[in-house]
């Protein structure tokens, strides 16, 4: 079974969606209007990639579980692969200057590069670039 055509939306918990917006706007990213309300937004990552930004109250609703208190622990790192090296630095920077934090130090592996960050509600996020002639094709 392949999901070949799927979409994938991330669902993340945040405190306070207008602030979740003006940060990942300040990142560049864009939202879709159709799915947003007070309790959501729909922010669009790539074509068929995005994450909907759910009110914690709201975000509840939708599990039996506890939301993770992002200040003790890490369910997800959120991945996301850059054109290159510097478009990693950039991001990574922008991410920091927009009032997001520090979680690790860029890692050089020579064939891979990555730098990640914390989102203002501690979401860990990832930049990387990887050489595509490392890649072995599927």
């Amino acid at each position: 079974m392949g999901f070949k055509s799927a979409n994938i939306f991330v669902n993340l918990p945040v405190k306070d969606l207008n602030k979740s917006v003006a940060f990942f706007t300040k990142l560049g990213f864009e939202f879709n209007p159709q799915f947003t309300d007070e309790n959501a937004t729909c922010m669009i990552i790539g074509e068929n990639i995005f994450a909907m930004l759910l009110v914690e109250d709201y975000f509840k609703t939708f599990i039996q579980k506890e939301i993770s208190d992002t200040t003790n622990t890490s369910e997800v790192i959120l991945a996301i692969s850059a054109e290159n090296r510097e478009q990693v630095d950039e991001f990574v920077n922008k991410a920091l200057d927009a009032g997001g934090t520090h979680s690790k130090d860029a890692i050089d592996h020579g064939f891979m590069y990555g730098w990640g960050f914390q989102d203002i509600d501690g979401h860990l996020w990832e930049i990387f670039y990887m050489d595509p002639s490392t890649v072995n094709p599927t």
